[in-house]
């Protein structure tokens, strides 16, 4: 199947009713789902994730954008599952606990979901237990966000949890630096949701 333009254009430019209405047409169409995914959807996020790193977008556009890409996941997803097709990856992410920011976590988790992860979003004020559940899931890592430098110190503790085990852990947020990520010992550290794709992807071996 060649690239769907329209439906690249109508992500890109976040418009929901026209990404999910094209999706649809295209299942109505008989179009294979996993094709219409890897050749029009996540290309479109791949570019505008590479735009705003040339800071040619920005947050709103971002988040337009991932929710144009989530209207069209919201009818494809239910296809995939149904006929086994499997993710790239799995992954957990929350905002860390006595945080209640969920503005970036939830670009990430778009971003993510946009590139073929499955996602386990734990939302915002996250104890070790929770992410500690989410492992117990199938999650072979946990993205930590955080907005409040009062709150990031939490990652420590986190890092510290899984330290002995074969779980990864990203951070992100905007006290967060990568001096602060080599000192807790992170397995990774993304400035934005386009570098914490990109990282995931790389650390766990991915093609996404």
């Amino acid at each position: 199947m060649a690239k769907n333009q329209e439906l690249v254009d109508a992500i890109i430019n976040g418009d929901r009713k026209t990404s999910a209405k094209l999706v649809q047409d295209s299942v109505d169409d008989g179009v294979e789902v996993v094709e219409l995914l890897n050749e029009s959807m996540i290309p479109a996020m791949k570019e505008i994730g590479e735009k705003f790193a040339r800071n040619e977008v920005y947050v709103p556009e971002m988040l337009i954008a991932a929710r144009a890409m989530q209207a069209g996941l919201n009818i494809i997803e239910p296809i995939l599952s149904a006929k086994g097709h499997q993710p790239v990856g799995k992954v957990c992410i929350g905002t860390v606990k006595g945080d209640l920011h969920d503005i970036g976590k939830n670009l990430v988790v778009m971003m993510l979901k946009g590139a073929g992860w499955e996602v386990n979003d734990l939302g915002v004020d996250c104890d070790i237990n929770k992410f500690q559940a989410a492992v117990d899931e199938g999650a072979q890592a946990v993205c930590c966000s955080a907005l409040l430098t009062t709150t990031m110190d939490y990652m420590r503790a986190i890092s510290e949890h899984f330290s002995n085990t074969e779980t990864k852990m990203f951070i992100g947020g905007a006290p967060i630096t990568q001096d602060f990520a080599d000192e807790i010992r992170a397995d990774g550290y993304a400035e934005n949701a386009n570098d914490a794709v990109r990282l995931i992807s790389e650390v766990l071996g991915t093609n996404a």
